[in-house]
């Protein structure tokens, strides 16, 4: 074990220079993160840091590292890709093997580039001018990045260049080490003063930094004018379902895997996705989601349940309505040669009746969330070009189900916990809001019904949000009280928040509105006797992708819930009576007037990932723990003048050395050196001085000083007075080298 250690201190400079470069890459996963899929992110990240923990830990020869580490990284692959359903091992243990052989690509390429990266950076960047550079190029690629995409990439650029100096600390200590190995051992005997000095000047520039105003460019950068225009803000380059921007620097429309970070703004691309053919206009229903995390939405891990389904088998209804449905086929025909997770349908599909090219993947159907997942084995994955599903369609009795109160509706277990997750630190504003638009209704229908209204009659649609009134960290929030405009994620988010913080469940879904109805235009109904306009066929683009809510109702099963104005839901339901509901007046929250000072110069908290609360309280602390630390090296001084205070006159330095003898006894009393009643000081003096003979030099030069400065006629000196201070410090310093000899 003490080998362990010796081994670890002695590589401490290179674990550290490991711990920047980590820090580093982080920027670039933060950065990638919606372009990889959740699955890479989660690789490469888990990846990078076992491999600085092997690296920090096993101080082994390097080959017995790298071994271990392409190992772990192996087995990290293998676990991610089953975790996010990249594809399910089956059959025998050599079946198994070829199969994760199949799916390792290309994911073992950027898991292995990451691993090489690190590692090569460590060996190669050892001065504090290969350091410069490295992060200097780390920054201007940032930077780059930033003008060139629709990302803001600020706060990796902070972090950075927070890495590169603590990178360039530890390099200077490195060097001080090696050419003084002296002045490095008394340096290692008062860690806590070095590490105090650079966490302060360190944490004071951080946050100066991140909490600086933002102020307009006086000129335009060369990309912005020479496209000859602005690029569109986006707060992190996602669409209205995650998509990656173009390249032209503005996202666009269209279905993705990602929900974790909502918002930005995007352009509608009308590029076709897919032809469906179905008796009724209907949404074309993909996934769901019920993890809020205050950005955006997440999968619940290890609740679902999967089932391997097939081809004209019925699918499990699990929490499906006990009521009234209507069945509806819907043959689904792809236009584009994308690859989704999903197999779309009208609600809940309940059976697949025809799927083409049924072996180049697996079907595995999520009963509790009501979605069909396709899953390939192949290298290069295909999707079904034409599919036939059938659905049922509820029909919401809605004369009924308005009565029902939330004892009928969630009574007797009937309540899922899981739809009612609220993020912790959710604003109290949005629960109040909430509760004050639905508090003239007594039902969970009409309570839903109110909050329906409210969102679609008090808040504008626009795929180009102001994202610069933002000043809270919550989506939902921001965008009930600051930017109070949106598009569909930003309204269903909202709408399923605000039914949970009422107590009724609700979760995510999105999937594609209707799309256009496809009519006869070469005239083949009408030459056959037939209403143009009876076209039982739409058209769905990518402009067509949307989300929007879904409720719980107990046994009437999940109803959707459309709050994004100039949407319709086309479900089979009786009509609602009901009327518009205007905006309530809602208390602010008290801010702190930090915020509120920051908000007025135009700084927005979205900028740099750090809401205003949070750089208040930080400043606040840091300044705090500097102010004691400061207290508490002046400790003396502070001593002598309240004493002085007391005394009503500046102490004298015959006062002071009385004072400090008062002092340095009692941490002879404290340390078990006692002195007795009928004793002197002198007395005691020699007889500790005997008794340890360590102490004898400043115990004897403390003693002199203080009966000069008690019984002699003459004064102790300004000098004779600060040797009292050194020799106490000599007397500290002699009684700990005395304990650890007797341990």
């Amino acid at each position: 074990m003490r080998t362990w250690i010796l081994n670890v201190r002695n590589s401490l400079f290179y674990s550290l220079s490991l711990l920047w470069i980590w820090i580093m890459g982080i920027q670039w996963i933060s950065f990638m993160d919606y372009t990889w899929y959740e699955e890479t992110t989660s690789i490469v990240l888990i990846s990078m840091t076992v491999v600085i923990l092997v690296e920090m830990l096993l101080p082994v020869k390097r080959a017995y590292r790298l071994v271990l580490e392409g190992a772990v990284i192996l087995y990290v692959i293998h676990r991610e890709l089953v975790k996010y359903w990249v594809y399910m091992p089956s059959g025998t243990l050599a079946n198994r093997i070829q199969q994760y052989i199949e799916h390792l690509s290309p994911y073992i390429w950027i898991a292995g580039g990451a691993w090489f990266l690190l590692l090569l950076s460590s060996l190669l960047v050892t001065t504090k001018r290969r350091i410069i550079v490295f992060s200097g190029l780390h920054v201007i690629a940032f930077s780059i990045l930033d003008s060139f995409t629709a990302s803001t990439l600020w706060p990796e650029v902070a972090w950075t260049m927070f890495a590169a100096m603590c990178w360039l600390v530890s390099e200077h200590f490195r060097r001080f080490q090696a050419r003084f190995p002296s002045g490095w051992r008394h340096l290692r005997k008062v860690p806590l003063k070095i590490f105090v000095h650079a966490a302060v000047l360190f944490s004071v520039m951080f946050i100066a930094g991140v909490s600086m105003p933002t102020v307009p460019p006086t000129l335009t950068d060369p990309y912005t004018a020479w496209v000859g225009g602005s690029t569109v803000e986006s707060a992190n380059g996602l669409d209205v379902s995650g998509e990656v921007t173009s390249a032209e620097g503005v996202s666009t429309s269209g279905y993705s895997r990602n929900d974790n970070n909502l918002g930005g703004g995007f352009n509608f691309d009308y590029t076709p996705v897919m032809s469906v053919k179905s008796g009724k206009r209907n949404y074309w229903r993909g996934e769901t989601r019920q993890v809020y995390s205050g950005t955006g939405w997440s999968e619940a891990r290890g609740g679902s349940k999967y089932d391997n389904v097939s081809v004209g088998s019925s699918l499990d209804r699990g929490d499906a309505p006990t009521g009234e449905t209507e069945k509806l086929e819907q043959t689904i025909t792809m236009l584009n040669d994308q690859v989704y997770p999903v197999l779309f349908g009208a609600f809940r599909v309940s059976e697949i009746k025809e799927l083409d090219n049924a072996d180049a993947g697996r079907i595995y159907w999520e009963s509790d969330q009501s979605a069909l997942h396709w899953d390939t084995d192949a290298k290069k994955p295909q999707y079904p070009k034409t599919y036939t599903v059938i659905s049922e369609v509820p029909v919401v009795p809605e004369d009924e189900i308005r009565t029902k109160t939330f004892k009928d509706l969630y009574g007797g277990g009937k309540l899922d916990d899981a739809y009612l997750q609220i993020p912790k630190g959710f604003p109290v504003r949005t629960r109040k809001l909430a509760e004050q638009v639905a508090s003239s209704a007594e039902t969970p229908y009409e309570k839903v019904g109110l909050l329906q209204n409210y969102l679609v009659n008090n808040f504008k649609y626009t795929n180009q949000p102001d994202l610069s009134k933002k000043t809270s960290g919550d989506f939902v929030d921001s965008f009930l009280f600051d930017i109070k405009e949106g598009y569909c994620d930003y309204f269903s988010s909202s709408m399923v928040m605000m039914a949970r913080s009422l107590g009724i469940p609700a979760r995510w879904v999105k999937g594609y509105a209707p799309g256009q109805q496809q009519f006869d235009t070469d005239g083949v109904l009408q030459r056959n006797g037939q209403n143009p306009a009876d076209s039982d066929s739409y058209t769905i683009t990518n402009a067509d992708a949307h989300s929007w809510a879904e409720v719980y109702f107990g046994d009437y099963g999940w109803v959707p819930v459309e709050a994004t104005p100039g949407f319709n839901m086309p479900l089979l339901t009786h009509q609602e009576d009901s009327k518009p509901v205007t905006a309530p007046v809602v208390e602010e929250e008290e801010k702190p007037k930090v915020e509120q000072e920051k908000a007025a110069v135009g700084t927005g908290s979205a900028s740099t990932g750090l809401p205003a609360w949070a750089i208040v309280w930080i400043t606040a602390l840091i300044l705090i723990l500097l102010a004691g630390y400061i207290l508490w090296l002046m400790r003396i001084r502070v001593r002598f003048l309240l004493v002085g205070i007391r005394k009503g006159s500046k102490l004298s330095a015959d006062q002071k050395v009385i004072i400090m003898t008062e002092r340095w006894v009692g941490r002879l009393k404290r340390k078990g050196i006692r002195r007795s009643s009928n004793e002197t000081l002198r007395e005691s003096v020699i007889r500790w001085e005997k008794e340890m003979p360590a102490l004898s030099n400043s115990l004897g030069q403390l003693l002199t000083l203080f009966e000069k400065a008690r019984y002699s006629p003459s004064s102790v000196s300004e000098a004779e007075w600060r040797s009292v201070y050194n020799h106490s410090r000599e007397l500290k310093a002699a009684l700990k080298k005395a304990e650890d000899s007797a341990a």
